[in-house]
């Protein structure tokens, strides 16, 4: 398989969706009575996979079948464009803008779709049935989506994420074409790893808006050092794995890199709202020990997933390691509770559990 590289425009590419995500994680920065008012989680989350999925496509679609040429700079420019309306339309008032966020996450889905039956008429591909097989699959959830606007209230959310819901299993019913047709490992974990650090970058974002504040100099120091350890550490964890842990040869479709991410980029967006909203407001306890932990657990478990099927042997953790970091985390959330601490702890404590992961997954050889 000729090996991709990441080019310029896929780069520009994923700051427009950064910015997208920039936008979405805006919900969980608005507090009612201490709280993050559960409207909002739900929104972030609707509003956060549709983003998330529209991004995938053109990724996945490059990875395969894409080539550096006017046609395909052209689809992907329109598709920014798309991206600019649905950024546009995020709100708390997501009903008012309802429609401008449809027709810019049908859009890019559309072209995506699009490019895959373009692919299928080239006469140098040697196998387009998965390129056929994934376009009208697409267009298939696309349609279902679109439906949506026929319907009023919780009936067109539901129809709408029914569509995005087929769309996102179209590739996992179409295994028998995809492995014909295999991933470039190297070059979609290059894109995924570009848009992870994006959204570190959203982390410190959040710290330097903690270092603005008039709380108390030392308190707003002392906690965006130890956000900032947090950061650190997911980064070298992330990123260490990925460069030497990694047998990027390795062929497959790809699934649990694709559908694994979505959770670590929600597990970094909520630790990356949470290290604002906890020194921006006064959040209730309870509520802050179990966002940050949630994230905290939700982003080692996502990540186990995406890096173990593709670490070398040696590299790989044994069930022992799962229980101890379990156990890490058991006994910080079971102090917690037991006994009230302040907030900077319950980071600190993050921080630790994050500082060991990084440690235990990235020494030079795993004991097994």
């Amino acid at each position: 398989m000729e090996e991709k590289g990441l080019t310029w425009l896929e780069a520009f590419y994923d700051l427009i969706y950064a910015a997208a995500i920039s936008e979405t994680m805006s919900l969980l920065i608005y507090e009612e009575e201490g709280l993050i008012p559960l409207e909002n989680l739900l929104k972030f989350v609707l509003i956060f996979i549709p983003i998330w999925w529209a991004w995938v496509g053109q990724s996945l679609f490059i990875n395969r079948f894409g080539k550096d040429s006017v046609s395909q700079r052209l689809f992907m420019i329109i598709q920014m464009a798309f991206v600019i309306l649905m950024t546009a339309s995020l709100s708390v008032h997501f009903d008012r803008y309802y429609a401008p966020f449809l027709i810019g996450y049908l859009g890019i889905r559309l072209l995506v779709a699009v490019q895959h039956l373009w692919v299928k008429k080239r006469n140098n591909i040697k196998d387009t049935d998965a390129a056929k097989y994934l376009g009208y699959g697409f267009l298939v959830g696309i349609v279902v989506s679109l439906a949506s606007i026929f319907f009023d209230s919780w009936m067109r959310y539901f129809v709408l994420y029914l569509g995005i819901f087929i769309d996102m299993l179209i590739p996992v019913f179409g295994r028998k074409f995809l492995f014909k047709t295999p991933i470039d490992t190297s070059h979609l974990l290059e894109r995924f790893g570009l848009f992870t650090i994006i959204l570190f970058g959203e982390s410190i974002i959040s710290i330097i808006a903690d270092l603005h504040l008039e709380k108390g100099e030392w308190t707003a120091i002392a906690f965006a050092l130890v956000s900032f350890v947090i950061i650190i550490s997911l980064w070298w964890q992330y990123f260490d794995n990925l460069e030497q842990k990694i047998d990027k040869n390795m062929q497959s479709t790809g699934q649990s890199i694709i559908y694994g991410h979505l959770f670590i980029y929600m597990s970094l967006s909520i630790i990356a709202s949470a290290i604002q909203l906890v020194f921006l407001h006064d959040i209730r306890y309870w509520f802050v020990v179990l966002l940050v932990f949630l994230a905290t657990g939700i982003y080692f478990l996502s990540t186990t997933l995406v890096f173990q099927k593709y670490k070398f042997k040696e590299h790989r953790l044994n069930k022992n390691h799962l229980s101890i970091f379990l156990g890490i985390l058991s006994i910080f959330i079971t102090l917690d509770i037991l006994m009230m601490v302040p907030e900077i702890i319950i980071f600190i404590q993050a921080a630790i559990f994050f500082a060991i992961y990084a440690w235990a997954t990235t020494r030079s050889k795993q004991q097994t």
